[in-house]
């Protein structure tokens, strides 16, 4: 397995996800140059990528898709509420749409529903041999009813969005503040470290804090929300750091060596 945050924040999203042969994106936020070059610093050609994979149609998630659809033609999937979202799929001719499970050569990843503002929002566990990845983001909660899903998870990349006080202190209109912290908002980083101490097991090797607010949190209290969480339920804590806005964030690579 080879797998690798290209961006996460408010100003795009992707991540890369290979089982050796079959290459997507979880995601196309930022530009296509950019996507282009971080694919390029991890040694991935962007015309090698087969499938494109979209958890939702907010522009951090969607913003590079019509440019490099033009370049390289991968195969777009979405939901059928997402494609009518995405101008740039109305007469592509490579689009596959899904509801729960699906396949990608030999990778198989199930959808699971989110809660956010956008019209269908979706997050994934990837299985790649016996290999398991949760992506999860861009959420205002984890539905208890998936809980048994996702557990023990060799990898997780999970949204640790904001600190609550920086964001209530902080320089954004109420309206905004409300929609943040609101059910089809994003995960705070007491939130995200609750949701993983139920969620983390005796395989899990790596965790990454995803989608990390510039305004409104740190990687320093990210990570001392995280610590202090485990701590407090007695539950050892993986290797664990934060994905970036601008620069790729390893989690594995494809000899299953576990990176910062």
């Amino acid at each position: 397995m080879k797998s690798v945050v290209l961006a996460s924040g408010s100003e795009g999203n992707s991540t890369f996800f290979s089982d050796g042969t079959t290459k997507i994106l979880f995601d196309i936020g930022k530009n296509a140059k950019y996507i282009k070059d971080h694919l390029k610093e991890i040694d991935e050609e962007p015309s090698d990528i087969s499938g494109i994979v979209i958890s939702h149609t907010h522009d951090d998630h969607v913003s590079a898709l019509r440019v490099f659809l033009k370049s390289y033609h991968p195969t777009v999937y979405v939901t059928e509420k997402m494609f009518y979202d995405l101008e740039c799929l109305k007469d592509y001719d490579s689009v596959v749409i899904y509801e729960e499970d699906f396949s990608i050569g030999n990778i198989f990843i199930e959808s699971i529903r989110t809660s956010h503002d956008a019209s269908d929002s979706r997050n994934f566990l990837v299985r790649s041999g016996m290999e398991k990845l949760v992506y999860l983001t861009d959420t205002g909660y984890l539905n208890r009813k998936y809980f048994s899903k996702l557990m023990d998870a060799d990898y997780y990349l999970m949204e640790s969005n904001h600190d609550i006080e920086m964001l209530m202190e902080g320089p954004y209109p109420k309206w905004l503040k409300q929609r943040v912290l609101g059910t089809l908002g994003h995960l705070s980083n007491k939130d995200s470290s609750f949701y993983l101490t139920k969620l983390v097991g005796e395989h899990t090797k790596k965790v990454i804090l995803m989608h990390l607010s510039h305004t409104n949190n740190t990687e320093e209290k990210a990570l001392e929300m995280l610590q202090k969480t485990f701590l407090d339920y007695e539950i050892s804590l993986p290797f664990v750091c934060c994905a970036k806005q601008n620069e790729v964030t390893r989690v594995v690579d494809d000899k299953n060596i576990v990176r910062g």
